[in-house]
């Protein structure tokens, strides 16, 4: 075993959107673990916009990483060394092992992995990604055989699996992705129904005549994963009584903002829109229902994914920094 630990930590605090700068490669020495702790080998990392706002020192839902401080985020890898009831030497786990290429955690803080999928699902499809989609659909969402859902962000992880379960349950599915490539795997890998590029449109009110054609009965469910020009579109073409599952606002991580807020708000009331923040945090206590549920599809090949893996630790900061921007085709993974 190696005797040195890589791990990519905050350097300083982003002003707008992040550069490399605001991030340090660290070498070090590799942790023991304590009792009750396992040392874990990280094979694999997630990224994920939520990142982006642990990177600042405002309040928020969940603390921030200092500086100097692993950058937070999930990993799958393999237990080293075991000193906890349950766990050994060999056994793949996930957990939250930050940007790095070891952890100690906890092991009550970790999850053995089910052996019939690959170890990275872990960090997408059955991760945090995926249960996001199972379980906000579920609960905010509300489908209903016939209606319409519309979805930002389609190819990502959240909204690919989003698409999935409301195709499964009856309802028209359009996509809206940044993008011809993107937009053809909506349709094609994904099942979309339709797929619009909003990359194609200059103003929000180009997007909106392109989404009424493909919502010729308006809009019942808007999945919110990024806000900017695709919410301002999608507002007037909401159904009363529609509902939004607020998942993220991608396109204000880095400090923009709307101008149309006003419209937006008046929409959600003459409209009666039932708008739903939704924070993963709150229901890990569905994890193990979704996980029966969900796991056996993937291994059958019955729910689609993709992965975008790209290699070497110290390639994660920048490889961030492009998916804030749309560069990633799927869930956005890092091999450590």
């Amino acid at each position: 075993m190696t005797d040195q630990m890589r791990r990519i930590t905050l350097a300083r605090r982003p002003v707008g959107q992040p550069v490399p700068e605001d991030f340090a490669l660290q070498t070090g020495p590799v942790p023991d673990p304590g009792e009750g702790e396992v040392l874990i080998a990280v094979s694999h990392h997630s990224l994920d916009p939520y990142m982006r706002g642990r990177m600042d020192d405002a309040g928020s839902y969940a603390a921030s990483v200092n500086l100097g401080e692993t950058m937070v985020g999930q990993g799958v890898g393999t237990v080293l060394t075991s000193r906890a009831d349950g766990l050994a030497a060999g056994d793949s786990v996930t957990g939250m092992t930050g940007w790095a290429s070891h952890a100690v955690l906890k092991g009550g803080d970790l999850r053995k992995l089910d052996p019939s999928v690959p170890v990275t699902t872990a960090l997408g499809v059955l991760g945090m990604p995926g249960f996001t989609a199972w379980r906000a659909l579920s609960e905010y969402g509300r489908p209903k055989p016939g209606e319409t859902l519309a979805i930002a962000a389609a190819t990502g992880p959240v909204g690919a699996m989003v698409g999935q379960l409301a195709k499964a349950q009856g309802l028209r599915t359009v996509a809206v992705a940044g993008g011809a490539e993107k937009c053809a795997l909506a349709t094609e890998k994904f099942g979309f129904d339709a797929a619009i590029d909003h990359r194609a449109y200059d103003s929000a009110s180009d997007l909106r005549k392109a989404l009424s054609k493909a919502c010729p009965d308006g809009i019942d469910i808007y999945w919110e994963n990024t806000g900017g020009k695709v919410l301002e579109a999608v507002m007037p073409l909401m159904n009363t009584g529609g509902r939004i599952p607020l998942c993220g606002t991608i396109a204000w991580y880095g400090g923009g903002t709307s101008d149309k807020l006003p419209h937006i708000w008046r929409a959600i009331l003459t409209k009666r829109l039932n708008v739903n923040g939704f924070i993963i945090f709150d229901h890990w206590h569905a994890l193990p229902d979704f996980l029966a549920e969900i796991t056996p599809k993937v291994a059958a090949g019955e729910i689609t994914y993709l992965e975008d893996i790209t290699d070497g630790l110290e390639n994660a900061p920048d490889t961030f920094i492009a998916m804030l921007k749309g560069g990633n085709t799927g869930k956005t993974i890092i091999k450590v």
